[in-house]
Order: structure tokens, then C-alpha cells, then sequence
């Protein structure tokens, strides 16, 4: 199996508001730029997005390092949250529904076809793939706002 590294990010200008993702995939000495928006969203959409856009471009199924500053994705994914909330029919306790259901049942099959390993990168913190997946994610929110 391929290995492929993937940085990713999410921005939001208000939450909700116009909001942007980037991401970065890198294989060997390849590397590609991504990002895209939405005129009205939340950051946590936005960080899912740009997890799933990057996995729908492997072409086949691979070993992934994803690297995230998103807590909530970090932990939806490792800690099992997220095939627990689909196994209880998108509910986070009997009480309280799971939000972003549209994304995670993108994201669930896509996680299904890659090996992938997460590592939670602290945000803001100098991390150059964060960085740029930052500036990418904020230019994008910007476009979306029109």
C-alpha cells in the first residue's frame, strides 16, 4: 500500500458563517493543494470537509497519516465516537442527536477504504503543514463570503 500524508484544516469567519478547508496530500516527493468553501457553516463541517475531499482523491486504498488539528475529528474517529453514533442511529445519547450526519456518513466509508492513522497536531503553533492548511482554509472562507 501506498503511503500518503494528509494535513488538514478548517476556518470559519462566526460559527455559523462563510467557512473554508484546505488540506495537503503528500506522497513521496509529491504534494497537492486543496480547499473549497461554503457561504454558511460551522468549523467542524469544515474540518470534516476537508478530511473527506482529501481521502476522495486517493485513487486507491492506502496508508494514511492524517494530521488534524480538530479535536472533534481526531476524536470521532479514534475514540470510536463516530460508529457509535452511527450504530445508534446518529444519536449521541438518547437524548441528543449527532450533528454533521451528512458529512460523517461520507466520511465513514471513506475511513472503511484506507488504512488511516490520526495524529491530533496542536493548531496555531507553527506547524508549517497546519499553517498553510490554515491560510488555505481562511482564503477559501473568504471567497465563500461572496
Amino acid at each position: 500500500m501506498k503511503h500518503v500524508d494528509i494535513f488538514t484544516d478548517g476556518a470559519c469567519s462566526g460559527n455559523p458563517g462563510p467557512g473554508g478547508w484546505g488540506a495537503i496530500l503528500r506522497y513521496q516527493a509529491h504534494q497537492k493543494e486543496i480547499s473549497g468553501g461554503d457561504p454558511s457553516t460551522t468549523n467542524n463541517r469544515m474540518e470534516l470537509c476537508a478530511v473527506i475531499e482529501a481521502l476522495r482523491l486517493l485513487k486507491e486504498p492506502c496508508e494514511v497519516t492524517l494530521h488534524s488539528d480538530s479535536q472533534y475529528v481526531c476524536n470521532a474517529i479514534e475514540k470510536g465516537w463516530a460508529r457509535k453514533w452511527e450504530r445508534n442511529h446518529w444519536m449521541r445519547n438518547p437524548r441528543e442527536p449527532a450533528l454533521n450526519v451528512d458529512l460523517w456518513e461520507q466520511l465513514l466509508p471513506l475511513l472503511d477504504r484506507h488504512r488511516v492513522t490520526v495524529v491530533w497536531i496542536k493548531g496555531h503553533a507553527g506547524h508549517p503543514e497546519n499553517e498553510r492548511c490554515d491560510r488555505l482554509a481562511v482564503a477559501a472562507a473568504e471567497r465563500a463570503r461572496f
